[in-house]
């Protein structure tokens, strides 16, 4: 038994019953359609529907939403989330496709909507039947949040809004984008403010989507362009220039900081995420067992032996970490496991896909389309894909500077 699980209330013991009796009863299988490894890289419509089908399943039940309060589309329990997602990863359930709705938009909406516009879209949202997709980045303001150039005009009870988005990824099936936008050019920050926006029925009439595709030939990234995009002003969040604190919501639990749990995007407790990387050091030493190098196993290399040694004692610090985190009394400062986690668990996975590399050597350049590619092509096609959670969420570097500055109490970078 977890450490959390000693603490659970009467509620939550339950609860957790309960969750692991509906799971073992009404897991979704195997898809009849190939999934790509995460959400983010969703192309195919069908690998889509299946997967809303799943999470529909999974929220009528009553495992998604949880914390959320039942006038809301939620389950109105308290501190269960984080339950429902632990039980999923147990049951090596798949993953949802609404991650950005459940991650980002939905704790933006429950703290700065208006209440009609709460009981409007969440239901949908927390079901996955509307997928959401996130309109930040711009091409001249990427790690430059503030420097948001996509004008929000007002025009009566509207907004005119015209721009550009950039890597935005799922616009290709989003009905609905948290879109930040310039409403003034007096002040950089105050002339920020925040909307959801209605993107799908304006495709073709004020919405522009442009599939980017990445170095892995995969398309999840998109382009958005606004040209006369009009929004009615209750889909605005907050006060008119207030967009910078709504924003600064959504990334504080992007960034996994936020006191909200998200609804299982492979949903786990931080404990049980730190297990997966772990499963994930065990299948990398799997790989090296049993691929062939030099007329023998890649695993009796010395070099790849101690690569391996020690991205799994990387690993068992990150998990020990997570432990300490469930521990008030051994954490110094309440952000700094939270803020860490971003930057420390993308960092591992991407180093120990790099020691795949190593591993398979020139079978490494196979890509999945082979079939002769080395684990079906798994391993380099995860290092490709790191890349990009390096980035999102405001890049490694910018987290960096937040723990200097908000944790460490350094002074703020030039």
């Amino acid at each position: 038994m977890s450490e959390a699980q000693k603490r659970d209330t009467t509620e939550q013991v339950e609860f957790r019953a309960y969750c692991r009796e509906w799971l073992s009863q009404n897991h979704p299988g195997r898809p009849g359609v190939k999934l790509p490894q995460g959400a983010l890289e969703l192309s195919n419509p069908d690998a889509l529907a299946w997967l809303q089908t799943w999470q529909k399943s999974a929220y009528d039940a009553g495992l998604i939403g949880c914390d959320y309060p039942q006038e809301l589309g939620g389950g109105g329990r308290t501190d269960c989330q984080a339950i429902a997602n632990m039980e999923m990863m147990r049951a090596k359930t798949p993953y949802l496709p609404n991650i950005i709705g459940m991650g980002m938009a939905a704790p933006t909406l429950l703290h700065h909507a208006r209440e009609e516009v709460k009981a409007e879209l969440l239901p949908k949202l927390l079901s996955g039947e509307e997928i959401w997709c996130q309109g930040f980045t711009e091409p001249g303001a990427g790690s430059d949040l503030a420097n948001q150039q996509t004008f929000a005009k007002r025009d009566g009870d509207n907004w005119v809004i015209n721009g550009h988005k950039v890597w935005t990824s799922l616009a290709h099936f989003a009905t609905w984008m948290i879109l930040l936008c310039r409403t003034s050019k007096d002040d950089k920050y105050k002339g920020l403010s925040y909307f959801v926006a209605p993107i799908k029925v304006a495709l073709g009439k004020g919405v522009t989507v442009r599939s980017l595709i990445k170095m892995t030939g995969q398309t999840g990234f998109n382009e958005v362009i606004f040209d006369d995009l009009i929004v009615n002003d209750r889909y605005r969040l907050d006060e008119v220039g207030a967009g910078w604190k709504v924003a600064m919501t959504t990334l504080l639990h992007e960034r996994g900081a936020g006191p909200l749990v998200t609804p299982a995007s492979g949903g786990m407790s931080l404990e049980e995420e730190a297990g997966a990387e772990t499963s994930s050091a065990l299948a990398l030493a799997d790989l090296a067992r049993h691929t062939e190098r030099h007329g023998q196993a890649a695993l009796n290399d010395p070099l790849i032996r101690d690569d391996l040694i020690k991205i799994m004692i990387r690993q068992e610090a990150f998990r020990q970490n997570f432990r300490r985190g469930n521990l008030p009394a051994l954490t110094d400062h309440p952000m700094r496991i939270p803020l860490q986690t971003k930057l420390v668990g993308t960092e591992l996975n991407q180093d120990l896909q790099k020691i795949a590399y190593e591993v398979e050597g020139a079978g490494s350049t196979l890509y999945v389309n082979d079939d002769q590619a080395p684990a079906g092509g798994h391993w380099p096609l995860a290092y490709m894909n790191s890349f990009g959670v390096t980035i999102a969420a405001g890049t490694n570097e910018i987290q960096r500077n937040i723990l200097g500055e908000r944790v460490l109490g350094l002074p703020k970078s030039k």
